[in-house]
């Protein structure tokens, strides 16, 4: 499970939700009725509030849960010194290959349920996506109640909506649930989660819904929660938040806790924003979002002060991206953004939200107070980069940092040769270097201080231009170049380097 900390710490339980579509499957499995089917509800719960036991309910709905585990393959240094000066000495004990890598096992467990009788699960995207940028997804195994086990296929993933559906390998009819109408919730209502918590198998829990559309403050597009007082734990990630009529009304995402555990306080994805994303994951779609390219910050109490406005209305450029669609319809940072596509602006729908739910390309209206005044500014959306674009362009780069070499972060090929990482250069790292948004080249991360490199100087933070009079405009390029030496038997390659706060200079480095 990720974690996730406010103040007092919020740990991500993701929990694994889904529903059917329809009542009739249509399949050649055979026309098979939703276990939360209205007909089936109205004999386990009455209308009118809570039943005397959850029993009923608990033993209708609980078949289309089940339990996912994953397991995954990380490549690791087996050189603990790697980067370090003491990296040849552990080599030399090693019998001169301590520096290879190797592999390792790594599993996950989380929880989903099923979406239809052919064997449609819907979980969390972070149940079955490797925290860990070096892992490669081997396997998922998905448990039904009964403890019969298959393997499943990933069908898709949305890392910004944090869900994912997949297909059990299996030609068998499965118990299913539908998505309810979460718009419908209210504060008080009762709710029950049904997941598998630290690996338990099925558990239920009963409670109440806290709140609706909760911000939790963490940001991004779908930062708009369900939340309840059920309790959910690790493991119960991917699992669905039923209400008293057994519909889907949420997956159980994460939880507020200072402790890791169960406080009460417990989020989960609303089956509004989650059924579409679920739909264009099932058929292949691609899902385009809206993109302003703004750094925002809420309106919150100091803010509100001292410039005189309504608390918990509105939200305040931060930042611009350069070439954005914001920059190109005249956002500036410290606009206050009040208004988008005539919606207001608050915690419950704040601008990343709204914008998310827009598709590129489409013309809207944004409301902004600037030195006082009320302009209207369209913007023509763009589309939304990736999650890992997003964090590319977020990252910051301190070039006076001492960071060691770090495995798994460059091309292999690269450091090996050079003693060099390298990282393909972007606006922010630019910026932070003090050289224009638009230089072309790699820059040095990390330098083997045993390497040629380090004994001729080179840093992190210095630029690599070109290679034997060739761009390096990427890692591919400079990697190519590095290849072409090799396979010309040369003993070095002739870099143009750019150090900080000086001219380029061409330096010739010893191929290892």
């Amino acid at each position: 499970m990720n974690k996730v900390r406010y103040v007092y710490g919020l740990s991500s339980a993701l929990l694994v939700g889904g529903a059917a579509m329809s009542l009739i499957t249509g399949s050649p499995l055979g026309a098979q009725v939703a276990q939360n089917d209205d007909a089936v509800m109205n004999r386990v719960v009455p209308v009118a509030g809570a039943p005397a036991s959850f029993a009923d309910l608990t033993a209708q709905l609980a078949p289309a849960v089940v339990n996912i585990s994953t397991r995954q393959r990380i490549e690791v240094a087996n050189n603990p010194f790697a980067g370090t000066p003491f990296a040849d000495l552990f080599n030399r004990r090693q019998g001169g290959g301590g520096g290879e890598p190797q592999t390792r096992e790594a599993q996950s467990l989380g929880s989903g349920f099923i979406i239809s009788a052919d064997g449609i699960v819907v979980t969390n995207n972070h149940v079955i996506s490797p925290p860990d940028t070096r892992a490669k997804l081997e396997s998922i195994s998905i448990t039904l109640p009964d403890g019969t086990e298959y393997e499943a296929d990933l069908v898709g993933a949305d890392a910004a909506s944090d869900l994912a559906v997949l297909k059990i390998r299996a030609n068998r009819s499965f118990p299913f649930v539908r998505f309810g109408d979460s718009s419908a919730a209210r504060v008080g209502d009762w709710v029950v989660a049904i997941g598998n918590p630290f690996g338990l198998g099925g558990t239920v829990t009963s409670g109440i819904i806290s709140a609706v559309y909760r911000n939790t403050g963490q940001g991004g597009p779908y930062d708009r929660f369900l939340q309840t007082d059920a309790s959910i734990n690790r493991g119960n990630s991917g699992g669905p938040l039923f209400d008293m009529r057994g519909n889907v009304i949420g997956i159980n995402n994460a939880i507020f806790s200072p402790s890791g555990g169960s406080v009460g306080i417990g989020f989960a994805i609303p089956a509004e924003i989650a059924a579409p994303i679920v739909d264009k994951l099932r058929s292949g779609q691609e899902i385009q979002r809206g993109y302003l390219g703004v750094g925002l910050a809420p309106i919150d109490e100091d803010f509100a002060a001292s410039l005189g406005l309504p608390k918990r209305r509105g939200e305040l450029v931060q930042t611009v991206q350069d070439d954005s669609p914001a920059s190109r319809a005249g956002l500036k940072p410290g606009d206050i953004v009040v208004k988008v596509n005539g919606k207001d602006v608050s915690p419950e729908q704040t601008v990343s939200f709204t914008v998310a739910n827009l598709q590129p390309g489409a013309k809207v209206p944004v409301e902004v107070l600037r030195d006082g005044q009320r302009l209207n500014i369209t913007v023509t959306l763009g589309k939304r980069p990736t999650e890992a674009e997003l964090q590319s362009q977020a990252q910051t780069f301190d070039p006076e940092s001492d960071e060691p070499m770090a495995p798994g972060t460059s091309d292999s090929t690269i450091e090996q040769k050079l003693g060099l990482q390298v990282t393909p250069i972007t606006a922010a790292i630019a910026r932070s270097l003090g050289v224009p948004v638009d230089t072309k080249g790699v820059v040095i991360a990390a330098v083997d201080q045993n390497s040629d490199a380090a004994r001729k100087g080179l840093a992190r933070g210095d630029l690599v231009l070109s290679a034997n009079y060739q761009a390096t405009p990427t890692v591919e390029a400079l990697l190519a170049q590095i290849k072409a030496a090799t396979d010309a038997k040369r003993e070095a390659i002739l870099l143009r380097v750019q150090r900080r706060n000086n001219p380029p200079v061409f330096m010739a480095l010893r191929l290892r």
